[in-house]
């Protein structure tokens, strides 16, 4: 199994609460349409401190190949698209368990 961690700090002059949403629905709907998709969670941090990112992503595959093929998936291009946005930076882990 491998694990794809990112996590995401939006542009500070943006309504987080809203980004945060509409980014979290456009998450949770990836499985619908990535079959490599084997598990997602998406979570909304509640941390007000300087130095917290905004959500979470965990989304488990069944190996490299997997993950490859969701980077690619036009689903997740669509993800990709609006993080170019509203993104100011952003923080990867992947892993295998």
């Amino acid at each position: 199994m491998l694990r794809h961690i990112v996590m995401i700090k939006f542009k500070p002059e943006l309504n987080l609460q809203e980004v945060s949403n509409n980014l979290r629905l456009m998450l949770i709907k990836l499985p619908e349409n990535i079959e490599s998709l084997k598990k997602i969670e998406v979570g909304i941090n509640i941390s007000t401190r300087p130095s917290a990112y905004n959500l979470v992503l965990t989304a488990d595959f069944e190996n490299k190949d997997g993950l490859d093929e969701y980077r690619i998936h036009p689903e997740h291009v669509k993800v990709l698209d609006y993080l170019k946005i509203v993104m100011d930076k952003a923080t990867v882990v992947d892993y295998v368990t």
